[in-house]
């Protein structure tokens, strides 16, 4: 099997359009943890992706704006509020690097349903903000359905100078081009595209969350291995395929 390369320049066009979105004003943190840690938190048919014998567990908070179908405008208020996610880095037997979701908190609940109807992901209803001050962003969240009802996060951080080269770190945590779930009693993968991330360095001021232990995981040890921010980037999701795994 090959696996794709982690680089900016592995972006497939997504010849059938699903959704179109655009994700603005994100900060990543990021956490290195053990494959084994993650395993069981990813759909059949795939495996942790690593670098360096390390995986990642990600946080990350931005603002979801004009979600919408095919290639469309998007929906000017429905479709845009705050998220904050939980997310692991796969692979599958096609070689392909893509993100799997723990939890999704999300501001709207029609999105919401929508998303769990449909492609059953875990997404949660929650109150949420994002509050800007010059270079300092908080985000805030509290769940409210489904359950942990009340897990909450609060992210501050402070915008720095431009990535003018990222890490492998860096690349391995944000170029990636596709999403891997478990749906209907199967494995899928759903492809995206997007420009090169405009990437900052970014100082991490204070994190107060819960939404990493309410996924299942344990707490992180120590402080995040990368903390990021981008002011964001439109993005279009391709309709899934199955995983040609064995077994699935």
């Amino acid at each position: 099997m090959r696996i794709e390369d982690v680089t900016p320049e592995t972006l497939r066009p997504v010849r059938r359009p699903l959704l179109v979105q655009s994700w603005h004003d994100l900060t990543f943190l990021h956490w290195a943890v053990p494959p084994e840690t993650v395993a069981p938190f990813l759909p059949r048919g795939t495996v942790p992706d690593t670098l360096d014998g390390v995986t990642y567990v990600g946080l990350i908070g931005f603002r979801m704006v004009r979600l919408g179908a095919l290639r469309g405008p998007g929906i000017p208020y429905l479709g845009t509020f705050c998220e904050t996610n939980v997310r692991l880095y796969s692979v599958d037997a096609r070689g392909r690097r893509a993100v799997v979701f723990l939890s999704l908190d999300a501001e709207r609940l029609v999105p919401v349903l929508t998303a769990q109807a449909l492609l059953r992901l875990p997404y949660k209803w929650a109150r949420m903000r994002l509050e800007k001050d010059g270079d300092v962003l908080r985000y805030t969240s509290r769940r409210r359905w489904p359950g942990p009802r009340g897990a909450a996060s609060e992210l501050t951080v402070r915008v720095g100078a431009p990535v003018e080269q990222p890490s492998p770190v860096e690349h391995f945590v944000t170029a990636r081009w596709g999403l891997h779930t478990r749906a209907w009693g199967r494995s899928l993968h759903l492809p995206n595209e997007h420009p090169r991330w405009p990437l900052r360095r970014a100082e991490l001021l204070g994190l107060d969350d819960e939404l990493i232990t309410a996924a299942g995981l344990p707490t992180p040890a120590g402080p995040p291995a990368s903390v990021l921010y981008s002011p964001g980037v439109p993005v279009t999701f391709g309709a899934p395929d199955t995983l040609e795994a064995a077994g699935d």
